[in-house]
């Protein structure tokens, strides 16, 4: 399936491919267009829109994206609950303090976003980062 978002991802951006690929949609294929361009492409392409304004997936009720995909989806998994809270303090900057974590990969997002090697090429950087953190988060969570 294709799915479609906002180019020059940062945070959420990352996360939501990271938890598509890993958990929903294993071939997915991700479409970074312009922000006013992604709900006409998404119907173009027979896409799922996600993360920019109108989308069948975006911010709502007080989660960003990423918490919004676990709740939609029914991924109930604790470790991906603590990895949702933590990008949602990375992602939603009222809430930066969601975790001890959140300021730490926002740091790094920013970074990945800074070193502008386009948008796949970020994602593709990226994923071992969310890959690591949900490790992480799995064994904070068995731990108790």
């Amino acid at each position: 399936m294709r799915w479609v978002t906002r180019k020059r991802p940062k945070t959420d951006r990352i996360a939501c491919p990271w938890l598509i690929l890993r958990f929903i949609d294993p071939d997915g294929e991700f479409l970074f267009v312009p922000a006013g361009d992604v709900l006409a492409v998404a119907e173009r392409e027979g896409a799922v829109s996600f993360d920019a304004p109108d989308a069948q997936y975006t911010h709502r009720d007080g989660l960003c994206t990423f918490e919004v995909l676990l709740e939609e989806y029914e991924l109930d998994d604790p470790a991906l609950e603590l990895l949702g809270r933590i990008v949602h303090g990375a992602d939603v900057a009222e809430d930066r303090d969601a975790t001890p974590q959140s300021r730490g990969l926002l740091a790094v997002a920013e970074g990945f976003y800074l070193l502008d090697v386009g948008d796949h090429r970020q994602l593709e950087l990226s994923l071992p980062v969310y890959d690591a953190l949900y490790a992480w988060c799995k064994h904070e969570t068995a731990a108790g």
